[in-house]
């Protein structure tokens, strides 16, 4: 009976402790504690860091371009020549790119792991090359382009000795301004990442009148 009655004190003082602590826990915590994740003032930190500097413009646009625009093409094996489905990216791409005139990008040529380095050092510039070339023949000026990089075979994204078309590609992505474009001030930056998003909004142009001559 004894050691019944000690179990039952223990449990009840176990019980207590925990109630004391939870409810402490709950007022000792802010206001709507419970139902911030943690994001609460995410936005607005972000809009800060942006108009303060502390955050690269380019990094806003990179990560629109990877959301918007497939930014990688794939090619056969020991080839730099463009398929139909690249192609179409790459005119996805340059959609994208001519939007904005005040930014440059940048192509890097992939190999998969078949092969020399050094063979495969020019076959990824040759895709580059090729990817490049494709894009200034849609109306992009070469000099937005900058100069195509090579990385031949060592970045694969699958790790195997045999062909792989996932690691035969070009890869697309923002490197910054164009050096003779005038300062991008952090109020011309709004104008220059959105543009498309306000042409959008613009009415349509209004239907020509009709002159009947009496």
């Amino acid at each position: 009976m004894k050691k019944t009655l000690t179990k039952l004190f223990a449990c009840s003082a176990l019980l207590a402790v925990a109630a004391c602590s939870e409810s402490s826990a709950k007022w000792d915590r802010e206001l709507g504690s419970e139902v911030d994740k943690g994001e609460f003032g995410n936005a607005t930190m972000n809009n800060v860091l942006i108009q303060s500097g502390q955050i690269e413009y380019t990094v806003a646009l990179a990560e629109r371009f990877a959301a918007e625009v497939p930014d990688t093409i794939n090619f056969e094996f020991n080839s730099a020549e463009l398929s139909d489905e690249a192609r179409a990216i790459l005119k996805k791409q340059a959609d994208f790119i001519r939007q904005f005139p005040e930014v440059r990008f940048r192509v890097f040529g992939h190999t998969d792991l078949v092969g020399s380095n050094a063979y495969n050092q020019r076959l990824g510039l040759r895709r580059a090359q090729a990817a490049v070339a494709y894009i200034t023949s849609l109306g992009v000026s070469k000099s937005r382009l900058e100069a195509v990089i090579s990385k031949g075979k060592t970045q694969p994204i699958i790790q195997t000795e045999q062909p792989e078309m996932r690691n035969r590609r070009t890869v697309t992505e923002v490197s910054g301004f164009v050096e003779d474009n005038p300062l991008i001030l952090n109020g011309k930056y709004a104008e220059v990442i959105w543009r498309n998003y306000v042409l959008s909004a613009e009415p349509a142009a209004a239907t020509a009148e009709i002159t009947v001559s009496e």
